[in-house]
């Protein structure tokens, strides 16, 4: 089985916990699925689970490279200068990373109110990009956006390979082929 669910702002990775923090446990019913990789709690959007091991390796295995995209909003007019230093990868703490598919992109109508919401500055404008990665470090998108100047605000992974999160809301799920 392969599940896809719109994971909520706010929700962990997980299916327990031991402080009561929202887990997959509110939002998935099937017995037996796991998560394929991990969404941070602050970070949106698709996340597939599944009861297949080799399933879940092809997916998350750095040698099958399956492109990840996620919109990004962030803080700032995101400048030609960054988005070319993302497209060719820039150096984190933990070495550089590959080069970035990165497109500008306006703010989805399709997307769903936050809560709690991103913080609004008057002053200040924010961005949104369509990031592509074909690797998956630990809050590798937040901490490429901020090396290049602009801090991301809100994270939405919508692809995951060959599945999208096509219309599902946030908290559902949609049992996918896989």
């Amino acid at each position: 089985m392969l599940l896809a669910l719109n994971k909520p702002y706010g929700v962990l990775c997980q299916f327990t916990t031991d402080d009561g923090r929202p887990t997959l446990a509110d939002h998935v019913r099937q017995k037996g699925v796991y998560p394929v990789g991990r969404l941070d709690h602050d970070s949106e959007g698709l996340l597939l689970l599944t009861d297949d091991g080799a399933l879940a390796h092809r997916l998350t295995d750095p040698r099958h490279k399956q492109p990840k995209t996620y919109l990004v909003q962030v803080d700032g007019a995101v400048t030609a200068a960054a988005m070319a230093a993302l497209r060719r990868g820039v150096a984190l703490k933990d070495g550089p990373t590959l080069p970035a598919g990165v497109e500008p992109v306006a703010e989805p109508d399709w997307l769903w109110p936050r809560d709690p919401p991103v913080r609004f500055r008057k002053l200040i404008p924010t961005s949104w990009l369509a990031i592509t990665l074909r690797e998956g470090r630990n809050r590798q998108v937040r901490r490429m956006t901020a090396a290049v100047g602009f801090p991301t605000l809100r994270l939405i992974r919508v692809r995951v390979g060959d599945h999208a999160l096509d219309g599902l809301a946030p908290g559902e799920t949609r049992v996918l082929q896989p």
